[in-house]
Protein backbone atom coordinates (compact mmCIF):
# COMPACT_ATOMS: atom_id res chain seq x y z
CA UNK A 1 0.00 0.00 0.00
CA UNK A 2 1.57 3.26 -0.40
CA UNK A 3 1.27 7.12 1.63
CA UNK A 4 -1.04 10.24 1.25
CA UNK A 5 -1.17 13.38 2.85
CA UNK A 6 -1.55 13.96 6.37
CA UNK A 7 -5.12 14.49 7.49
CA UNK A 8 -5.84 16.46 10.64
CA UNK A 9 -6.57 13.94 13.32
CA UNK A 10 -10.07 15.19 15.29
CA UNK A 11 -10.65 14.50 18.90
CA UNK A 12 -12.28 10.76 18.54
CA UNK A 13 -9.80 9.33 16.16
CA UNK A 14 -7.31 10.15 19.19
CA UNK A 15 -9.19 9.07 21.71
CA UNK A 16 -9.38 5.88 19.77
CA UNK A 17 -5.62 5.82 19.28
CA UNK A 18 -5.43 6.25 23.17
CA UNK A 19 -7.38 3.52 24.15
CA UNK A 20 -5.62 1.33 21.53
CA UNK A 21 -2.20 2.18 22.93
CA UNK A 22 -3.88 1.08 26.92
CA UNK A 23 -5.65 -2.38 25.37
CA UNK A 24 -3.76 -3.37 22.72
CA UNK A 25 -0.13 -2.33 22.30
CA UNK A 26 0.85 -3.39 25.95
CA UNK A 27 -0.93 -6.82 25.19
CA UNK A 28 0.71 -6.85 21.35
CA UNK A 29 -1.83 -4.95 19.45
CA UNK A 30 -4.31 -7.79 20.46
CA UNK A 31 -6.06 -9.42 23.83
CA UNK A 32 -8.17 -12.47 24.33
CA UNK A 33 -11.39 -12.58 22.73
CA UNK A 34 -13.42 -15.65 21.66
CA UNK A 35 -11.67 -18.95 21.69
CA UNK A 36 -7.73 -19.80 21.72
CA UNK A 37 -6.90 -23.00 19.65
CA UNK A 38 -4.12 -24.82 21.39
CA UNK A 39 -0.54 -24.97 20.02
CA UNK A 40 -0.69 -28.81 20.09
CA UNK A 41 -2.06 -30.63 17.53
CA UNK A 42 -4.43 -33.50 18.27
CA UNK A 43 -3.70 -36.95 18.08
CA UNK A 44 -4.52 -38.25 14.58
CA UNK A 45 -6.99 -41.45 14.54
CA UNK A 46 -5.32 -44.98 14.15
CA UNK A 47 -5.36 -45.62 10.08
CA UNK A 48 -7.61 -48.45 10.53
CA UNK A 49 -10.48 -47.26 11.86
CA UNK A 50 -9.65 -43.46 10.00
CA UNK A 51 -12.58 -42.90 7.27
CA UNK A 52 -11.32 -42.22 3.95
CA UNK A 53 -12.25 -38.68 4.24
CA UNK A 54 -9.69 -37.92 6.81
CA UNK A 55 -7.12 -39.82 5.58
CA UNK A 56 -6.22 -36.76 3.49
CA UNK A 57 -4.79 -33.91 4.45
CA UNK A 58 -7.05 -30.85 5.54
CA UNK A 59 -7.38 -27.76 2.97
CA UNK A 60 -7.23 -24.48 4.65
CA UNK A 61 -10.60 -22.62 4.08
CA UNK A 62 -10.17 -19.75 1.91
CA UNK A 63 -10.14 -16.43 3.47
CA UNK A 64 -13.26 -14.13 2.99
CA UNK A 65 -13.28 -10.92 1.62
CA UNK A 66 -16.27 -8.98 1.77
CA UNK A 67 -16.54 -5.84 0.26
CA UNK A 68 -20.33 -3.73 0.55
CA UNK A 69 -22.76 -4.25 -2.41
CA UNK A 70 -22.07 -1.41 -4.43
CA UNK A 71 -25.91 -0.17 -3.91
CA UNK A 72 -25.25 0.62 -0.32
CA UNK A 73 -24.36 4.03 1.53
CA UNK A 74 -20.78 2.63 2.02
CA UNK A 75 -20.49 0.90 -1.86
CA UNK A 76 -21.56 4.77 -3.04
CA UNK A 77 -18.56 5.96 -1.08
CA UNK A 78 -16.15 3.50 -2.26
CA UNK A 79 -17.94 3.93 -6.19
CA UNK A 80 -16.45 8.27 -5.52
CA UNK A 81 -12.89 6.82 -4.66
CA UNK A 82 -12.86 5.13 -7.93
CA UNK A 83 -14.17 8.30 -10.00
CA UNK A 84 -11.52 10.20 -7.88
CA UNK A 85 -8.47 7.74 -8.19
CA UNK A 86 -8.72 5.21 -11.08
CA UNK A 87 -6.05 3.01 -9.52
CA UNK A 88 -8.68 2.33 -6.73
CA UNK A 89 -9.97 -1.03 -6.19
CA UNK A 90 -12.22 -2.17 -2.96
CA UNK A 91 -10.72 -5.78 -3.37
CA UNK A 92 -6.94 -4.60 -4.37
CA UNK A 93 -7.42 -2.17 -1.12
CA UNK A 94 -8.41 -4.99 1.15
CA UNK A 95 -4.93 -6.94 0.14
CA UNK A 96 -3.32 -4.20 1.08
CA UNK A 97 -4.93 -3.69 4.25
CA UNK A 98 -3.80 -7.20 5.36
CA UNK A 99 -0.38 -6.80 3.90
CA UNK A 100 -0.65 -3.71 5.86
CA UNK A 101 -1.55 -5.21 9.46
CA UNK A 102 1.01 -8.17 9.13
CA UNK A 103 3.37 -5.66 8.57
CA UNK A 104 2.50 -3.13 11.50
CA UNK A 105 1.88 -5.45 13.83
CA UNK A 106 5.24 -7.41 13.72
CA UNK A 107 6.83 -4.64 13.02
CA UNK A 108 5.77 -3.10 16.13
CA UNK A 109 6.57 -6.35 18.03
CA UNK A 110 9.90 -6.26 17.11
CA UNK A 111 10.23 -2.72 17.81
CA UNK A 112 11.22 -1.61 14.15
CA UNK A 113 10.18 2.19 13.87
CA UNK A 114 11.82 2.17 10.43
CA UNK A 115 9.08 -0.26 9.12
CA UNK A 116 6.55 1.71 10.97
CA UNK A 117 7.07 5.10 9.89
CA UNK A 118 6.03 4.93 6.56
CA UNK A 119 2.71 3.33 6.79
CA UNK A 120 1.50 5.29 9.62
CA UNK A 121 -0.08 9.11 10.23
CA UNK A 122 2.48 11.13 12.47
CA UNK A 123 0.03 10.87 16.00
CA UNK A 124 -0.29 7.27 15.36
CA UNK A 125 3.20 6.75 14.90
CA UNK A 126 3.88 8.77 18.00
CA UNK A 127 1.48 6.57 20.15
CA UNK A 128 3.33 3.56 18.96
CA UNK A 129 6.72 4.60 19.36
CA UNK A 130 5.69 5.91 23.04
CA UNK A 131 4.64 2.25 23.48
CA UNK A 132 8.03 0.76 22.24
CA UNK A 133 9.94 3.04 24.13
CA UNK A 134 7.89 2.20 27.29
CA UNK A 135 8.49 -1.83 26.74
CA UNK A 136 12.46 -1.00 25.51
CA UNK A 137 12.80 0.77 29.30
CA UNK A 138 11.26 -1.81 30.89
CA UNK A 139 13.47 -4.64 29.75
CA UNK A 140 10.47 -6.14 27.93
CA UNK A 141 10.58 -8.46 24.17
CA UNK A 142 7.51 -9.48 22.57
CA UNK A 143 6.73 -12.77 20.28
CA UNK A 144 3.82 -12.29 17.56
CA UNK A 145 3.50 -14.70 15.00
CA UNK A 146 0.29 -14.39 12.63
CA UNK A 147 -0.79 -18.03 11.48
CA UNK A 148 -3.60 -16.84 9.05
CA UNK A 149 -5.91 -13.76 8.30
CA UNK A 150 -9.41 -15.69 7.92
CA UNK A 151 -11.54 -12.24 7.27
CA UNK A 152 -11.29 -9.31 6.04
CA UNK A 153 -14.02 -6.76 6.10
CA UNK A 154 -14.59 -2.61 4.80
CA UNK A 155 -16.91 -1.56 7.32
CA UNK A 156 -16.92 1.64 6.56
CA UNK A 157 -16.06 4.39 4.04
CA UNK A 158 -15.82 8.75 3.79
CA UNK A 159 -14.72 10.62 1.49
CA UNK A 160 -14.13 14.56 2.60
CA UNK A 161 -13.35 16.38 -0.56
CA UNK A 162 -10.01 14.05 -1.66
CA UNK A 163 -9.22 12.63 1.44
CA UNK A 164 -10.39 9.21 1.84
CA UNK A 165 -10.82 6.95 4.89
CA UNK A 166 -11.54 3.01 5.08
CA UNK A 167 -12.38 1.15 7.96
CA UNK A 168 -11.52 -2.74 8.03
CA UNK A 169 -12.52 -5.03 10.29
CA UNK A 170 -9.76 -7.87 10.41
CA UNK A 171 -10.09 -11.73 12.13
CA UNK A 172 -6.59 -13.28 12.46
CA UNK A 173 -5.15 -15.73 14.38
CA UNK A 174 -2.08 -14.90 16.50
CA UNK A 175 0.28 -16.13 18.99
CA UNK A 176 1.48 -12.92 20.93
CA UNK A 177 3.10 -12.81 24.43
CA UNK A 178 5.24 -10.50 26.28
CA UNK A 179 8.64 -11.49 28.00
CA UNK A 180 10.25 -9.45 30.79
CA UNK A 181 14.23 -8.73 30.99
CA UNK A 182 14.90 -12.50 33.20
CA UNK A 183 12.66 -13.66 30.07
CA UNK A 184 9.51 -14.41 32.17
CA UNK A 185 5.89 -14.23 30.72
CA UNK A 186 4.16 -11.21 31.74
CA UNK A 187 1.48 -10.64 28.91
CA UNK A 188 -0.11 -12.72 26.45
CA UNK A 189 -0.01 -16.73 25.60
CA UNK A 190 1.56 -19.50 23.64
CA UNK A 191 -1.90 -20.12 22.47
CA UNK A 192 -3.52 -19.27 19.01
CA UNK A 193 -5.77 -16.61 19.34
CA UNK A 194 -8.28 -15.48 17.30
CA UNK A 195 -8.64 -11.16 17.84
CA UNK A 196 -10.46 -8.93 15.76
CA UNK A 197 -9.48 -5.37 14.78
CA UNK A 198 -10.88 -2.35 13.27
CA UNK A 199 -8.14 -0.12 11.56
CA UNK A 200 -8.95 3.12 9.51
CA UNK A 201 -6.69 4.30 6.58
CA UNK A 202 -6.44 7.10 4.87
CA UNK A 203 -5.14 8.50 2.12
CA UNK A 204 -5.26 11.59 -0.27
CA UNK A 205 -6.67 10.32 -3.31
CA UNK A 206 -5.11 10.83 -6.88
CA UNK A 207 -1.47 11.57 -5.05
CA UNK A 208 1.51 10.37 -6.73
CA UNK A 209 1.87 8.23 -3.27
CA UNK A 210 -0.37 6.20 -3.05
CA UNK A 211 0.10 4.85 0.38
CA UNK A 212 -2.81 4.16 2.73
CA UNK A 213 -1.79 5.09 6.45
CA UNK A 214 -3.15 3.77 9.58
CA UNK A 215 -4.72 6.79 11.70
CA UNK A 216 -6.35 4.51 14.23
CA UNK A 217 -7.17 0.94 15.62
CA UNK A 218 -9.25 -0.60 18.06
CA UNK A 219 -10.79 -3.71 19.52
CA UNK A 220 -13.69 -4.77 17.59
Amino acid sequence: MGAGGDFPIDLVILGGIALFLVLRLRSILGRREGFERPTEAPQPMPAATMPPSAAAPATPAPATRVVPDPSSAIGQVLMQMTQLDANFRSDRFLDGAEGAFRIIVTAFAAGDRVRLHPLLSDDTYRAFETAIAAREAAGETQRTEIHAIPAATIEDATLHDRTAAITVRLVSDQVNITHDSTGAPVVGTDAVTEITDLWTFERVLGTADPTWRLVAARSA
